[in-house]
């Protein structure tokens, strides 16, 4: 019947039902009550049959109206022109990708053309097949699944890698990163100083990229490596804070220094600022204690409380981030950490994003980098 439904139109039907019975339209329309020109273009396929029209068969001709209803759908169905697969394709991308995140950030151009649009997924994440897993690693080793990043953190890490390859600077060395800590450290004073940080890490042989996070990815940074020799250093800027930019940063430069993720090709630091210091692996532990001593000394914070506790007063914060040659912000974030108030003096916790992004390569906030 199915098959038939989608080449009939239900007006076939009901003119074998009336001639199963020998009635004619007239003795049909004064059944239901309606004018027998409705029947007629029933009959004819030129009428719909509304749900009131098919209540009305279904009690005079006893089948239900279900049926009539069913066929009538089936009928209207089969007059749609067949799509190909197209939505179906579209369904697809969109059910494993960000897409319209991705077109909206320019990373992906919007075509109507479903076979360009797969070819821009294939060439983006390097893949050749739309059901392949995404290889961000240049050394994978076995991962935990619940250990994989998200689809939108890698489409993040993606893009990041992508405008980092770009970048043409003096080759990584070790021993010169720990030598520009000190001249980094003497950019903790004031906001507009972040400006010099990628110029000092390219000196280095770091590739510094700044990708404007996805929404609910939860990425802060994240280090990567191109090869063993060409270390990546991206940050999201999720939190603009000038606490939370110089300790995502250290972070990631400890995990570089340390080779941390060589072995998988990456690093992904998600959410930092939330993240329970029992819940950390050796490898973030390491990280989190490196950037905690760069932004202020453990023995510097925890002797200052010692001394206000339990009477933190804002004249002795800022006293305090002067004498340490520190922004009073770096402080605050320090202290937020240690006693859990994240309300306490959230003034001093001011925006760097426009002077990070003043000399860093940099996707997003508008901006887009034609990688």
């Amino acid at each position: 019947m199915n098959t038939v439904a989608e080449i009939f139109p239900p007006g076939e039907f009901l003119r074998e039902e009336l001639e199963t019975r020998g009635w004619s339209q007239t003795e049909l329309a004064e059944i239901i009550g309606r004018p027998v020109r409705l029947i007629n273009e029933l009959i004819a396929g030129k009428k719909a049959i509304t749900p009131e029209t098919a209540i009305q068969l279904g009690d005079s001709l006893g089948t239900g109206p279900e049926l009539w209803m069913n066929l009538e759908s089936q009928y209207q169905l089969s007059k749609v022109r067949p799509t190909d697969g197209l939505i179906a394709r579209r369904a697809k991308l969109y059910e494993r990708f960000p897409v319209r995140e991705m077109i909206k950030r320019g990373w992906i151009e919007a075509t109507k053309s479903i076979e360009v649009l797969e070819q821009q997924f294939l060439t983006f994440f390097g893949v050749d097949s739309l059901e392949a897993d995404i290889p961000f690693c240049h050394a994978a080793k076995k991962t935990d699944p619940q250990d994989l990043p998200s689809m939108l953190q890698l489409a993040w890490l993606c893009r990041a890698r992508r405008i980092a390859s770009e970048l043409v600077i003096a080759s990584y060395a070790e021993a010169q990163l720990r030598q520009a800590l000190p001249r980094l450290s003497a950019l903790l004073s004031a906001p507009e100083e972040t400006r010099h940080v990628a110029r000092i890490l390219a000196e280095c042989g770091v590739r510094f990229v700044v990708v404007e996070p996805i929404p609910g990815a939860k990425i802060d940074g994240a280090c990567f490596w191109l090869t063993d020799a060409q270390p990546v250093v991206a940050l999201s800027l999720r939190l603009d804070r000038i606490d939370n930019f110089w300790f995502v940063l250290r972070h990631e430069l400890e995990h570089v220094l340390q080779r941390h993720g060589q072995d998988r090709g990456y690093i992904l630091d998600q959410d930092l600022d939330g993240t329970a210091g029992g819940q950390v692996s050796e490898e973030e532990a390491v990280a989190n204690t490196a950037a905690a001593n760069y932004c202020v000394s453990p023995d510097e914070i925890t002797g200052f409380m010692a001394r206000v506790a339990p009477f933190f007063k804002e004249e002795r914060v800022v006293l305090f981030a002067q004498r340490l040659n520190v922004h009073p912000g770096i402080v605050v974030g320090q202290l937020q950490r240690r006693l859990g108030r994240y309300d306490l003096f959230r003034k001093y916790q001011v925006k760097v994003r426009q002077f990070v992004t003043s000399s860093a390569l940099t996707d997003g906030w508008g901006v887009v980098h034609t990688a």
